[in-house]
């Protein structure tokens, strides 16, 4: 049976939506909308002329599950899903949907791919999804310790290369040197790379001190003119490498790190980020909820027009309802 949702557009205009077997079929007096656009990638095509980057809410319209919650904070659009797995395997199917329309558009994409715990079952359901042409995709990653050479167990060059790259084969993947000897080249190495062509997308996460990628409230930096750049990583950032299991003690977590800048990250067209699990439900609160502020590095989210934020029940459990209502889409 369809089903109806009003959904706010732009500004104080409504819209009703009627959805059908999972997927947009109308929008009513706005004309017809493309029905494969993903949940978060903003790419609405209408019939009357309409901007649709001043659409505040965007849909996950593969399959869409009834048991989801989407709402949105400033220009951020968040969804909480059922489960740690629906929550990657949503923001995976519209990564791939992004990775797909950079391909056609321009015939190829350059994308950003997160490393760690809270990517894990992103990017295990990403790379099982078939029909993505790999092949024409480049590929860059956050950030690297100071120090640690691409072999050791713990280094991100590894976690990108076993998850990801030997199993889809992209194009080409560009790796982030943190045992390099000369530390400030292989910063300029990297920003030239990163910086030649417009990224597409960024897999990012947002960390248990509110980091986004190693961008620790000390060293975050909002305007940075700098692409990447070397970071003292705070007390908190360290610990949570040893919770997840990363290190065995504390005294082994490197203290430096190469990260790309918060500049880095808003500058890409589109961010799909994924925040599994309890231990992430203080900085989800604070980077939806408190200020935008380099204080939660992850709040500056909300000021970025083409980005999502993906949730199961434990990383929203401190949520307000409140914030579950803001200008609902269902």
């Amino acid at each position: 049976m369809a089903k109806f949702v009003e959904a706010n557009i732009a500004d104080q205009n409504f819209a009703r939506i009627t959805i059908d077997a999972g997927r947009i079929a109308a929008v009513e007096a706005l004309g017809a909308i493309r029905p494969e656009a993903p949940f978060c990638s903003g790419g609405f095509s209408f019939g009357k002329p309409l901007d649709w980057r001043k659409w505040p809410v965007r849909m996950w319209t593969q399959n869409m599950p009834e048991n989801v919650t989407r709402f949105v904070v400033g220009k951020l659009a968040v969804g909480v899903f059922p489960s740690k797995a629906a929550l990657g395997a949503a923001a995976a199917q519209d990564a791939a949907s992004i990775v797909r329309d950079a391909v056609a558009r321009k015939g190829r994409a350059r994308i950003i791919v997160g490393t760690g715990s809270s990517q894990l079952d992103f990017v295990q359901s990403l790379v099982t999804i078939p029909g993505v042409p790999w092949n024409a995709v480049e590929a860059f990653h956050l950030d690297a310790y100071v120090g640690m050479p691409a072999s050791h167990p713990a280094s991100f060059q590894l976690w990108l290369r076993t998850r990801f790259q030997e199993i889809v084969k992209p194009a080409v993947v560009h790796y982030l040197a943190g045992d390099a000897e000369d530390i400030d080249q292989e910063c300029a190495r990297y920003t030239a790379l990163l910086t030649s062509a417009p990224i597409d997308v960024c897999f990012l996460g947002i960390g248990e001190n509110g980091h986004i990628a190693f961008n620790d409230p000390h060293v975050a930096d909002f305007a940075d003119p700098l692409a990447v750049k070397r970071v003292r990583l705070d007390r908190p950032c360290r610990m949570q490498q040893v919770g997840e299991g990363h290190f065995a003690r504390f005294e082994d977590v490197p203290e430096e790190a190469l990260t790309l800048t918060c500049s880095a990250l808003l500058g890409c067209e589109h961010l799909v980020c994924s925040v599994p699990e309890k231990r992430k439900a203080e900085a989800v609160k604070r980077a939806l909820e408190g200020p935008v502020t380099t204080e939660c590095p992850g709040s500056i989210l909300r000021t970025h027009p083409q980005a999502c934020v993906y949730l199961d029940p434990d990383s929203a459990s401190l949520l307000s309802p409140e914030t579950r209502r803001r200008q609902a889409a269902g």
